[in-house]
């Protein structure tokens, strides 16, 4: 396992349409490793292959959510030190996915993004879905998903097209977006 690096915009790569697995192999599961390893690294919730230049369409995401059995978690942040509640890992791997019958209400989440760090703004998407996927052994599998696990696929699945979540913005919110973005790295 290892940590790969994050493209981050306006990496050229970001915007590369991905292509399908065709082979479910040791190769893909060191990819998948690595990819979860990565996320829990940055942190995140949910990562497309793409983002560490790979150009398959593969998707990991664990929304971490809390443990009310374990004990809260101590961390120390630029040295300020934070509680928070525990959570527990529920890694899901997504190969190939598309998504059918997206709902016609939206939810509205303010979403965030790997590789537009530190830049977060409101998207609204589809409030549910059913996914078509295929897991690690290439198993097909279809769910249906909603809340946040819902938005968290929409996202990620954009990716594979090459869109990132500041593309639903106005061109108004995305170059201020942007701007805020360089400012953040010359600082």
């Amino acid at each position: 396992m290892a940590i790969r690096e994050i493209l981050e915009v306006p990496d050229p790569r970001l915007k590369t349409v991905s292509t399908p697995v065709t082979q479910f192999d040791d190769e893909l599961r060191e990819l998948v490793s690595d990819m979860f390893e990565t996320m829990y690294d940055a942190p995140g919730i949910g990562l497309a292959a793409i983002q560490v230049g790979v150009p398959l369409r593969v998707l990991v995401i664990d929304l971490q959510p809390e443990d009310p059995d374990a004990p809260p978690v101590e961390c120390d942040h630029d040295g300020h030190k934070h509680t928070h509640p525990a959570t527990k890992k529920d890694p899901r791997v997504f190969i190939n996915p598309e998504i059918l019958d997206p709902a016609d209400e939206l939810a509205t989440y303010q979403e965030g993004c790997l590789s537009v760090p530190d830049i977060y703004a409101d998207v609204d998407r589809p409030a549910t879905c059913r996914v078509h996927y295929q897991d690690i052994d290439g198993v097909t599998h279809e769910e249906d998903m909603e809340g946040l696990m819902a938005t968290c696929i929409q996202h990620e699945m954009d990716h594979l097209e090459g869109i990132l979540f500041i593309d639903h913005l106005s061109r108004l919110k995305r170059n201020m977006a942007l701007k805020k973005l360089q400012k953040l790295r010359a600082a």
